[in-house]
């Protein structure tokens, strides 16, 4: 089979629930960003195949198919097909192995994965509540003993705490990890080269990360409340943070980065997805890294970095102590509990974070893994080349 090249994967800075990305239209951001990838690379936009772009929210603004709109609002090529999709947290991920498994297909020669998600303007599960009813019907409500509504993420990330006996003060100390490795890769500019600036309506440009937290401390996370009266370990230090933000990718088979001189920076060696239980959901990244594993004919040793979605603290300390992979090469620039999680665009937040970082550091296979609502998880590997 053909293989399958990453020529640049890139994101936008994540912005604060209503705050820097507030005033744009997520159709317009992932446009704008889309733009400025092609221009980065000097791609012609008329050779490109599709445009795949993860989104969860798809209603309002971000319905009606927000690739398409995207591409469309940012002036580029007619003749250019989009389509958007939702495998919940790990959707730009899964636009990421989408294109990547066409062009290994030998389907497509240059596709663009990407990803967007406004959770100020389109709120955490508008796209549920629209309409008189619900996606929870009587026989899925009956197979899960269902009886408050749609599975409840912080729930089942307490469910999954407790199942791995981790405590209140594992999980801050985990969140404080988060914040001060992306508030040292900020410092030291390890994210201006992943990073496009996003140029503002009414003018102005905003060009960093806002939910990082230098400052926290271990005694202001253990002074936070509970996220629900009935929790006891779930807060909002130790969950990822509402956000907004945008993520591209471009993908090509050789040929095509041969034809048109473009340096490819890494290889897609192996993809995997599976699903597991729904109500406590988040314990995917097990058993899906597992798998990817298996697939690429590689160890835990092999992998040089480790980039698990930081949905809730105990997603990745669970993770952590069944796959045995070392604390030095996982999360080793924060992850969403400091960046924050822009549901749709995640996942291709952390393939930029991931191949700069492999850049970087001149490391050869980096392993991305995400959990994602429903009770499934996807994974990627790619090596560096």
């Amino acid at each position: 089979m053909a293989e399958a090249l990453l020529i640049e994967a890139v994101r936008t800075p994540v912005g604060k629930h209503g705050k820097a990305l507030r005033a744009i239209h997520p159709v317009d951001l992932l446009g704008q960003h889309i733009a400025a990838l092609l221009a980065r690379v000097g791609v012609d936009p008329a050779a490109i195949n599709d445009v795949i772009a993860g989104c969860v929210g798809q209603s309002g603004e971000q319905s009606a198919n927000i690739a398409r709109n995207a591409w469309l609002a940012a002036g580029l090529p007619e003749s250019i097909p989009a389509t958007t999709i939702d495998r919940q947290c790990g959707s730009s991920l899964q636009a990421i192995h989408f294109a990547a498994q066409g062009v290994m297909a030998g389907v497509y020669d240059l596709v663009i994965a990407a990803g967007v998600e406004s959770m100020t303007r389109v709120p955490l599960g508008a796209s549920i509540a629209v309409g008189p009813g619900t996606p929870l019907s009587p026989r899925l409500a009956q197979r899960y003993g269902l009886d408050r509504g749609w599975f409840d993420q912080a729930r089942g990330a307490e469910r999954i705490a407790r199942e791995w006996r981790l405590t209140r003060e594992d999980l801050d100390q985990y969140s404080l990890r988060s914040h001060r490795l992306a508030a040292a890769a900020r410092d030291a500019g390890r994210f201006a080269t992943e990073i496009i600036p996003v140029a503002l309506p009414g003018g102005g440009v905003f060009d960093a990360d806002e939910g990082i937290r230098a400052d926290t401390s271990v005694e202001q996370l253990a002074a936070l409340k509970p996220a629900f009266p009935d929790l006891d370990l779930i807060t909002a230090g130790n969950a990822s943070q509402i956000s907004d933000g945008a993520a591209a990718a471009l993908i090509a088979s050789p040929s095509a980065a041969r034809a048109l001189g473009l340096r490819p920076r890494a290889r897609f060696v192996s993809f995997a997805v599976v699903g597991v239980d729904p109500v406590t959901m988040l314990t995917g990244p097990i058993p899906v890294t597992r798998r990817a594993l298996e697939r690429a004919g590689l160890r835990v040793e092999d992998i040089d970095l480790f980039e698990v979605n930081e949905a809730f603290a105990p997603v990745v300390l669970a993770w952590q102590k069944e796959i045995g992979a070392p604390w030095e090469r996982v999360n080793v620039n924060g992850g969403a509990i400091a960046l924050g999680h822009p549901l749709g665009a995640t996942g291709g937040r952390m393939m930029a974070t991931l191949v700069h970082e492999l850049e970087r550091r001149s490391g050869r296979y980096g392993l991305i893994a995400i959990c994602e609502g429903g009770g499934m998880a996807n994974a990627t590997i790619i090596e560096r080349v």
